[in-house]
């Protein structure tokens, strides 16, 4: 029988995770508004610690922007731009910085003080086991990571070209997804902790590997649309079903080596995220079925069609709106739903025996 005491730390342990997976939702939603609004690249230092106080006074801002005005993206792209455009752009990446400080600190210290609570009750492996503690620390090294990733991304527009790497966005975008998939799918473990693992047979038991292969599809899809983003090769084409004029366009092959065409060549990019976004449909349909035939997953396995749904009319109007700031915003922010979703449904549908 479970101690009570051991029930109730667990309980807040999941709040807090629960709560530190929103924050990092939230950091992303607002790392992408700052990229579609072009500010990314408004502040052209790293300063982890000082940075978190914004400019005070007049000659703090003009050092900032001065800073700016050295930087690719003034000289190519803005160079009209004055003190008061810049304080717009400013803020975005500002509060993206701030954001990202504030899901750190609410991950580590609430961290520190769960560990030495469950350590002086000698509960750590009560309250933490089947390798918990390990994934709070692969967690903790992932945060780290997002942090380096975020300013080697930045640093790689300020040097010749006024934009980041597509690649070095994705690599973001891809340790941010799986922050929080980790966040999340240890608070659900404290939820369901105790209880009997569901029994698969038969014809579903094939539905981990089916649930894991659904969940990869819509990471790999979420990359890619970090590449059309980082490219902006959401800006061309904007036509279904066809791309040119053809369903399988001529002249994704044209760069050499080959494969700078699925970094750089616009027309292969967004080839490749329709192609995957037609395999994500199968995928995810394939997974909400097996999730189906859990009776205690059917809610899942509606919410994450529906989630795929509104995803897909989304895309199709982001590109026919060539882009449209407030569609491609909320074409993001169905991304991130549907990745949660995915997530639950998968686990749901029986991979959470394997993970």
């Amino acid at each position: 029988m479970p101690n009570m005491d051991d029930a109730l730390l667990r309980s807040r342990m999941r709040s807090w995770l629960f709560a530190c997976a929103g924050l990092v939702t939230a950091v992303l939603l607002v790392g992408g508004a700052t990229r579609l609004t072009q500010s990314g690249l408004s502040i052209a230092t790293w300063q982890p610690l000082v940075g978190v106080v914004p400019p005070l006074s007049e000659s703090a801002w003009s050092e900032a922007f001065a800073q700016y005005r050295a930087t690719p993206e003034f000289q190519i792209v803005n160079p009209g731009m004055g003190l008061a455009g810049f304080r717009t752009i400013f803020w975005w990446e500002y509060a993206h910085r701030l954001l990202a400080r504030a899901a750190g600190l609410a991950y580590v210290l609430p961290l520190l003080w769960f560990l030495r609570t469950a350590a002086r009750r000698d509960a750590v492996r009560r309250v933490l086991p089947g390798g918990r503690i390990r994934r709070l620390g692969v967690i903790l090294a992932l945060g780290g990571a997002q942090g380096v990733a975020g300013w080697l991304m930045v640093a790689s527009g300020l040097v010749s070209e006024p934009r980041v790497s597509p690649l070095r966005l994705a690599v973001h975008l891809g340790l941010a997804l799986l922050l929080m998939a980790l966040m999340f799918w240890t608070a659900w473990d404290l939820r369901t902790f105790g209880v009997k693992p569901m029994h698969v047979d038969g014809g579903r038991r094939f539905a981990p590997v089916f649930a894991w292969g659904a969940v990869t599809i819509v990471f790999a899809m979420a990359l890619s649309g970090a590449l059309v983003a980082g490219t902006h090769a959401g800006h061309v084409f904007n036509t279904l079903p066809t791309m040119n004029g053809a369903l399988i366009p001529d002249g994704m092959w044209i760069l050499d080596p080959w494969y700078e065409n699925l970094l750089f060549n616009l027309l292969t990019v967004q080839f490749t995220h329709r192609a995957l976004a037609c395999v994500v449909v199968v995928a995810v349909s394939v997974l909400a079925w097996f999730a189906h035939a859990q009776p205690t997953a059917r809610p899942a396995s509606r919410r994450v069609l529906g989630l795929l749904a509104v995803q897909l009319l989304l895309g199709i109007a982001t590109l026919l709106s060539a882009a449209w700031l407030p569609l491609a915003l909320a074409h993001q922010a169905g991304a991130v739903l549907l990745w949660i979703g995915v997530l639950w449904a998968a686990r749901q549908a029986g991979g959470g025996q394997r993970f």
